[in-house]
């Protein structure tokens, strides 16, 4: 299956340019239209709705203003000692007739003062009351009535109750419930801390409305106050009241919140005056406050239009000017395909394409001497057979030598000198193996015993060895001549350091499909650095050169066996070493385990 980098390696070098400059110009162009537009729909909302608060918190003031001043008004009458009178039902100082009309007298003061208010009515807890504008119907008694009820209830605190709703009081301007907001305050005795009595105060709505018509949210938003349990208390829009979210009644005191109604987006920003607990409320659609948003997306979408435009336009370009003379390599390198050795690159450039065209000139120069140096190297190869050739006869004559000296010493009975002729014998026919590089391992192993047999030799009771082998594995072929150079170097380093006699030990067996060869030895050891270094070369495969003067004295020939071992069967393949001070060296040559090639 093809894989995706598979599918996109199969389109051309033009094509890929002229994709990636595309990518490079229009993706940010998009993304910098979108990011623009997005920060700016968000700074031009935030401002929206920013400008819309100061709007509501300016109607808040006008709201709090109107309610401080009825606030103050009912201080100014419970402070007054005819009203106190009344309340307190002091028939020496109170006169109904005489102090009635004055008291009448200063609640038309307050309401000439304050134009905002509508009326003025005083009970006392007797369930007399007097009033300049508000009149009781059918006599009825007023302390039955819910404001009444809810002034006694908060003992003295300054209480909006909001829009009249069913109550027995007239007006003689016969003001309607939707067009007055009602608040009462109980005057509490001092000495007794009993409720004497209720004052009353009507407050227009039209002083609200004043402040809110001059303000216009949007081209068809409009304003709203509620109070703290959702009910209307005034509204710019004559529309049919819109229910407020939960959301702005139990939410923050000021805020924004958005929601579907009927199909159609509406925001509502809002703001909460603590005193009165009234919420005011600016409703308008959301599509009226991105307007501005649109016509500036409008703008970003011609730019981004015009340099997608310029980003094709020059990527065509580039694509070309890059593509074109790799095209033209393309076709030199066919002719040279062909056997057209003589053609060349000319050009002016000097960038990376004139440098490749220079290089690729160097390289049919290259080439060109490569094969005449070719040509020479087959030729004395030739002539280096045809010597091979001629000097075969050089082994058989050795082979007969020694053969000769095996039979006189036996003859004479030289028993020893014989056995280590023998020796000698078969360690250098297996190492010449008729001029093949891969032998069995039982050969190999041979080769060995025939080299230990020599050591044995010379060292006598100080040299021991022992040789153990998987006997299924003995007819398959190896590289040859792996073992020696190992066995040398743990005898010259290792067993003739060390003080009384010393063993070495040889191993072959499977191990995960390969062929381990391990050569153990209770030799000095070698030391750390000297170890760290050896591994290091042969981790690298560096050759010791013998004519360079290293830090340590020994590793030669487990170099070369290194680098014949990885030339000939690859990385996965090799020497490793482990060794410790005054306890000996472990050598593991890992080896595929090849059995076929012995049974062909």
């Amino acid at each position: 299956m093809i894989s995706k980098l598979d599918k996109i390696n199969e389109f051309s070098i033009r094509d890929k340019l002229i994709a990636l400059f595309l990518l490079i110009s229009i993706l940010p162009a998009i993304g910098l239209g979108l990011l623009v537009g997005v920060t700016v729909e968000k700074i031009l909302g935030e401002q929206a709705t920013k400008n819309t608060l100061q709007l509501i918190d300016q109607v808040n003031t006008t709201l709090e203003s109107s309610i401080t001043n009825v606030q103050n008004v009912s201080y100014l009458i419970s402070m007054d000692s005819q009203i106190n009178s009344f309340f307190s039902h002091d028939q020496n100082n109170y006169k109904e007739e005489e102090q009635g009309y004055s008291i009448r007298k200063k609640m038309q003061g307050f309401t000439s003062l304050y134009p905002e208010i509508a009326g003025i009515l005083l009970i006392n807890s007797e369930g007399q009351y007097i009033s300049n504008e508000l009149y009781a119907q059918n006599n009825v008694d007023l302390r039955k009535e819910k404001w009444y009820e809810e002034a006694v209830r908060n003992k003295g605190i300054f209480k909006i109750i909001g829009k009249p709703q069913k109550r027995n009081i007239v007006s003689q301007i016969n003001y309607k419930e939707d067009e007055i907001v009602t608040v009462v305050r109980a005057i509490v005795n001092r000495d007794t801390q009993e409720i004497s009595g209720v004052i009353l105060i009507d407050l227009k709505l039209r002083v609200i409305g004043e402040a809110m018509n001059n303000v216009h949210i949007g081209l068809s938003g409009f304003l709203t106050v509620i109070d703290e349990n959702g009910k209307d208390i005034y509204s710019t829009s004559n529309r049919e009241p819109l229910v407020i979210p939960e959301a702005i009644l139990l939410g923050n005191d000021w805020g924004s919140y958005k929601k579907v109604v009927e199909g159609e987006k509406i925001e509502f920003i809002y703001q909460r005056t603590p005193f009165t607990n009234w919420t005011t409320v600016g409703i308008f659609h959301s599509d009226e406050s991105v307007a501005e948003v649109r016509e500036i997306q409008l703008y970003l979408f011609f730019f981004v239009f015009f340099l997608c435009f310029a980003g094709i336009t020059v990527s065509y370009y580039f694509s070309n000017s890059i593509s074109n003379p790799i095209i033209e390599l393309m076709k030199m390198m066919r002719k040279i395909e062909d056997g057209n050795m003589e053609i060349r690159y000319v050009g002016k450039r000097q960038d990376e394409i004139g440098r490749l065209g220079k290089t690729f000139n160097h390289m049919i120069a290259k080439i060109n001497n490569l094969i005449t140096l070719t040509e020479v190297q087959e030729k004395q190869k030739r002539e280096a057979e045809l010597r091979s050739l001629q000097a075969h006869i050089k082994p058989h004559f050795l082979y007969n030598t020694l053969d000769t000296i095996n039979w006189m010493a036996r003859k004479h009975g030289a028993k020893d000198v014989a056995e280590i002729v023998a020796s000698l014998s078969a360690f250098f026919r297996i190492g010449l193996s008729k001029g093949n590089d891969f032998i069995q391992l039982k050969d190999e192993i041979k080769h060995i015993q025939s080299y230990l047999a020599i050591q044995k030799v010379r060292y006598q009771d100080k040299l021991n060895y022992e040789i153990t082998f998987n006997p299924t594995l003995i007819e398959g072929r190896i590289l040859k001549l792996v073992l020696q150079p190992i066995v040398e170097n743990a005898i010259y380093h290792g067993i003739k350091e060390r003080k009384g006699p010393g063993k070495i030990i040889i191993i072959a067996e499977q191990e995960s499909g390969c062929l381990l060869l391990r050569i153990k030895d209770d030799g000095v050891g070698i030391r750390e650095e000297e170890l760290n270094h050896l591994k290091e070369k042969l981790n690298t495969l560096v050759i010791l050169n013998k004519d360079k003067k290293e830090n340590i004295n020994f590793g030669y020939g487990m170099m070369n066996v290194q680098a014949r071992i990885k030339l000939t069967y690859g990385e996965a393949y090799g020497l490793s070493i482990d060794s410790q001070m005054n306890k000996g060296t472990e050598v593991t040559i890992k080896l595929p385990l090849n059995l076929e090639d012995s049974k062909e």
